[in-house]
């Protein structure tokens, strides 16, 4: 009987949580900006505990959006981490912007790399690469100076999606969590 009210009681809970997260709203995004980030040949550190260990130098770039725009400063990097397969990579870029009125802003870009297995098998034949079939995300945070126009980027959460070119840069389109 016991068991009976506890499973009772945790069903109704279940039921409560998921009808009451169907009413809410979820967030909005705004777009921030779009960087277009130059990188050097990948370095390959080699297998560790961990998955492969690649390291990509960041060597400048610029990006744009409705308030803010300049460049992207040469000297940080991309740090990741590759599975035995190649399919999932782990990602943490770190790097720092320059605003065109000359403001320093940094920023630690953690995320995602993952290529089903339709995109591996062309990768494995040497095809081109769909990327609108690969799910390249990440969760950018911005340390700006508190005392300039770009403190709202200190306080707010974003997130942006990662698009390779083939022509030399990275897209990676930002927008901001509402």
């Amino acid at each position: 009987m016991k068991l009976k009210i506890q499973l009772t009681i945790f069903f109704a809970f279940v039921y409560t949580s998921l009808t009451f997260a169907q009413q809410v709203d979820p967030p909005g995004l705004e777009f921030v900006c779009e960087l277009k980030v130059t990188t050097d040949p990948t370095m390959i550190v080699g297998q560790t505990t961990h998955g492969e260990r690649r390291i990509i130098p960041i060597t400048g770039g610029t990006f744009e959006g409705p308030n803010m725009k300049g460049d992207v400063l040469a000297g940080g990097a991309d740090y990741q981490f590759v599975n035995e397969t190649g399919s999932r990579t782990e990602i943490e870029a770190i790097y720092s912007i320059k605003t065109d009125d000359g403001v320093l802003i940094h920023i630690r870009n953690v995320g995602l790399v993952y290529r089903n297995p339709e995109v591996m098998a062309a990768l494995k034949a040497g095809e081109p690469i769909d990327w609108s079939k690969v799910y390249f995300r990440a969760a950018p945070k911005f340390e700006a100076p508190a005392d300039s126009r770009y403190d709202w980027l200190n306080n707010a959460l974003f997130v942006c999606k990662g698009i390779p070119t083939g022509q030399g840069y990275v897209r990676i389109v930002v927008w901001k969590v509402l």
